[in-house]
């Protein structure tokens, strides 16, 4: 299983929010997205959203994630962090940083994902 792992680097703090309801609207994706919160402040009531987890088995929810990570930048001016991470030992495999201008690269980071895969 893959897990990958997507933080806002620089936008609105209600960017992941919305970036999360885009991915759970989406049938092959729902249920597999968790929210992962920083520790609040002590002046805080609670902690904001830091990192969305979107856990990949085999299957297209890959090339489904992708898709809407890119047609969700290209609708935001926010630049998000993508890391893919092998979900048992924790190992990042990847990680890019993309915007608008650069969604192009959500499938490229996809596409070298696979060719990894097969080449095992």
């Amino acid at each position: 299983m893959t897990l990958i792992n997507v933080s806002l680097v620089d936008g609105q703090p209600d960017d992941l929010y919305s970036l999360f309801d885009w991915l759970q609207r989406t049938d092959e994706l729902r249920g597999h997205v968790k929210t992962q919160s920083r520790r609040p402040e002590s002046h805080e009531m609670g902690g904001a959203v830091e990192v969305l987890s979107v856990a990949l088995g085999s299957g297209g929810a890959g090339a489904v994630l992708i898709s809407v990570l890119t047609t969700w930048l290209q609708a935001r001016r926010a630049r998000i962090c993508i890391e893919v991470t092998h979900a048992e030992s924790g190992e990042i495999i990847r990680r890019v940083e993309v915007d608008a201008s650069s969604a192009a690269a959500v499938k490229d980071l996809y596409d070298s994902m696979n060719s990894d895969q097969t080449a095992r």
